[in-house]
């Protein structure tokens, strides 16, 4: 039991080789170590972890856009996974109005454009790059780059590219998106912190407790057991799927955004585990059967909150003794024993799973897993002699798009 987490891994010996779980073990603290260094220096990726971290604003130079009540960030990947986590997440915080659009949705781009007044709407266009086809493709359709215009404000490296050029040519409101901090390693930086300034956020509560799982002993061994058995079974190969099981909507979007972390970040020469999320219990009804009775290659990641609000309890207006057991329970209630007995069936077939279980729904709590799972997924990486930080196979992509659109 750690603070705001419940945490519990129950993979056991039999889950995976002694053998090379110990040998993988024998290097953890001189990684550990190098991790720490990293977030230390200045210009690293993981310098984000660091409390003194420093951001490319300040925060009265977006007093000026505070006024604004509808926000639309438009981004994809790693550029607005992190930011919709967070609106997700804290939206009982959030007295604005946010959308998102990073996913080419054709109808959702052509609803906003219709439905908001563009001087009465703040635009965050966000792209490391500055060149995404998809982010670029989405603010041309809004035609919203306008030579002067008080509502936008891009986010991308200094470098010449199409943001940043635009930004000079139409003077627009810039801000530079460190070029050492890889999308998906973002959020926590510039990329994920102005719009959650803008949408009323404490940026500093949100980034408050980043360091805890390098600096608690009961969380320090939390990651290091963690990283070396999650270590050892992408190793050996005989676990291929990591399963998301999200018991709370208001998770759906962070654990988007780990999947992406996770698949690009270790993704790499026949590596990898598969992220697969799964919202339950609608999925008890459809993936069950599989995920219990089918191949044994997968790894289940039990996400839950406690003591969500369950609404009303229910009152069973007629005489039925088959539901009797219904009598005021509330929803939240029912969902927490399905996720109890599907652990006991997971037990009791001896399947690999974890649950991690939050007990608040705070600005510290959110920061604190984003940290746990950048730390994670980079310590694992760094075991397995794997390059967290590229993503090599995407760009070949991108290159063929841009080929077929000429």
């Amino acid at each position: 039991m750690i603070s705001n987490f419940y945490l519990k891994n129950n993979i056991k010996k039999n889950h995976f080789s002694f053998d090379l779980n110990k040998r993988l073990s024998k290097n953890y603290d001189k990684i550990f170590n190098k991790i720490v260094n990293q977030i230390k220096l200045d210009r690293n990726t993981l310098n984000v972890l660091n409390e003194n971290f420093i951001f490319n604003f300040k925060k009265n130079h977006l007093n000026r856009f505070q006024k604004f009540k509808n926000i639309v960030v438009i981004g994809m990947g790693g550029s607005i996974l992190g930011i919709e986590a967070i609106y997700q997440f804290l939206n009982h915080k959030i007295k604005k109005n946010c959308y998102f659009l990073g996913d080419f949705d054709i109808k959702k781009i052509e609803h906003i454009k219709k439905k908001l007044k563009k001087n009465k709407t703040l635009y965050l266009v966000i792209s490391k790059s500055g060149n995404t086809i998809e982010t670029l493709s989405t603010s041309l359709f809004l035609e919203i780059f306008k030579k002067d215009s008080k509502n936008i404000i891009l986010i991308s490296e200094r470098k010449n590219n199409v943001l940043f050029n635009l930004a000079k040519n139409k003077n627009l409101f810039y801000i530079e998106h460190k070029n050492f901090i890889g999308g998906r390693y973002s959020v926590l930086s510039e990329v994920g912190m102005i719009p959650a300034f803008l949408m009323g956020l404490n940026i500093r509560k949100l980034r408050l407790n980043i360091k805890r799982f390098i600096k608690n002993k009961k969380e320090k061994n939390f990651l290091k057991e963690s990283v070396i058995m999650m270590s050892t079974l992408l190793a050996q190969g005989k676990y291929k799927n990591l399963i998301f099981l999200n018991y709370s909507p208001k998770l759906e979007k962070f654990v988007y955004w780990c999947q992406q972390l996770i698949a690009e970040s270790l993704g790499k020469k026949g590596k990898g585990f598969l992220p697969t999320i799964s919202n339950v219990p609608k999925d008890h009804h459809s993936l069950l059967q599989l995920y219990l009775d089918g191949p044994k290659d997968k790894i289940f990641q039990i996400i839950s909150i406690n003591k969500e609000d369950g609404g009303k309890k229910i009152k069973i207006p007629f005489s039925n003794n088959e539901i009797k057991y219904l009598e005021n329970k509330d929803l939240n209630t029912i969902k927490e024993a399905q996720k109890k007995a599907l652990i006991e069936t997971l037990k009791l077939n001896k399947i690999p799973y974890r649950e991690f279980q939050f007990r608040k729904k705070n600005q510290e709590l959110l920061g604190e897993l984003f940290s746990y799972f950048i730390l994670e997924t980079v310590l694992i990486a760094e075991i397995l002699k794997i390059n967290p930080y590229n993503q090599p196979a995407v760009e070949q992509v991108k290159s063929f798009t841009k080929k077929f659109l000429k």
